[in-house]
């Protein structure tokens, strides 16, 4: 995990999302996001070490984790995953769905430009969601999912 091995299994309602009055909510696409944490080792001069197999860099990869700050911190395992031709795109009118998972720290995802309509902070998807929520909370080893309607044209940063 401190390495960026993790996935997300996130399991819908069979009869749809709802609102807290029990109105379905439609979405038009799903994006995944996995934001990772890694933990990478370095040598005496400051440069990343490399290893030969996992196995060799374990107590050095502990040393560095316990320390709690991340050499690394990157989106579905690599830079640039969420930007350019990778962007998550959507057309006015359209309602998006990010699954935001976190597998070792809390986050605070943001969209910059826009909000949560509808948020599931925790992925309980049996409990009424929370409304406009500029930033919401996904606690480290947890995925939560919200529902963005686009409503101007432009560029949204999601952090």
């Amino acid at each position: 995990v401190v390495s960026g091995m993790h996935g997300t299994v996130m399991v819908l309602p069979r009869d749809g999302l709802k609102d807290a009055e029990g109105k379905a909510l439609h979405y038009d696409k799903i994006y995944n996001i996995g934001e990772n944490d890694l933990y990478v080792p370095k040598d005496a001069d400051g440069k990343y070490k490399t290893y030969e197999t996992v196995g060799e860099s374990y107590a050095d990869t502990t040393e560095v984790m316990r320390k709690l700050i991340p050499t690394h911190v990157v989106f579905n395992g690599w830079v640039g995953s969420l930007t350019g031709k990778n962007a998550m795109t959507a057309k006015v009118g359209e309602t998006v769905m990010p699954v935001h998972s976190q597998a070792n720290r809390d986050t605070r995802p943001h969209l910059i430009g826009g909000h949560g309509d509808y948020v599931w902070e925790a992925g309980k998807f049996n409990n009424p969601p929370q409304k406009d929520l500029e930033t919401w909370f996904i606690r480290g080893g947890s995925a939560g999912a919200a529902l963005y309607t686009s409503r101007e044209p432009g560029i949204y940063a999601y952090v």
